[in-house]
């Protein structure tokens, strides 16, 4: 049995620059985008971002480039298919 290696959530989060991601806030609030920067604090910037309905994840609004607090993210979805 092999035992996988876990890696820290912030190596994870810079491995997955210039892919798409999904992005849930404390607000209820979910955005899709393409990540171009993450920070210690897991400050994000997002380009071509939209904000996407919970139900279907259909675009709401779209907004381009936007950056969203660390503090303020529930989870993130990497690899993120529309």
């Amino acid at each position: 049995m092999e035992v996988s290696r876990l890696e820290s959530p912030l190596r994870v989060l810079r491995s997955s620059m210039n892919k798409n991601v999904l992005v849930k806030v404390k607000e209820g609030i979910s955005y899709t985008g393409q990540l171009i920067f993450a920070d210690n604090t897991m400050n994000l910037v997002l380009i071509n971002a939209e904000e996407v309905s919970d139900e279907d994840l259909k675009p709401i609004a779209k907004f381009g480039t936007i950056l969203i607090r660390g503090s303020q993210i529930l989870y993130i979805v990497i690899d993120y298919k529309k």
